[in-house]
């Protein structure tokens, strides 16, 4: 399985950005996608996730600001991230992750920064 994100950048505050996830590979079992980030000097946190049957669950941080969605075309998985309303907090490395309830497979991570 492989992992690659595109997007990410800068915004101003109030802003929005949007990230993408390609998932390729042996992606048959993988039945949980999601995003993850950190910033300097902190822990890893986790952003929001949707599993196969389409469920979504976000971090409290996030929640009415970000949206995930999966879409599946031509065999490759993509999982996105829609980023309204950044504020100063949301800047981070981003990583996408995938699963399929034995192992995860990781992004290289993106950098995402919020600043005026």
């Amino acid at each position: 399985v492989h992992l690659e994100e595109s997007g990410g950048g800068s915004a101003q505050p109030g802003g929005s950005l949007s990230l993408s996830c390609v998932v390729s590979g042996s992606i048959a079992s993988i039945n949980g996608w999601g995003w993850y980030r950190e910033a300097p000097d902190l822990q890893r946190e986790f952003v929001a996730a949707i599993i196969a049957e389409g469920l979504t669950r976000y971090s409290d941080s996030v929640k009415g600001r970000f949206t995930i969605t999966r879409d599946n075309p031509d065999h490759n998985n993509t999982v996105y991230l829609q980023m309204n309303n950044l504020k100063n907090e949301d800047t981070a490395v981003y990583s996408c992750f995938a699963a399929d309830g034995r192992s995860i497979t990781w992004g290289q991570g993106i950098q995402v920064t919020v600043g005026s």
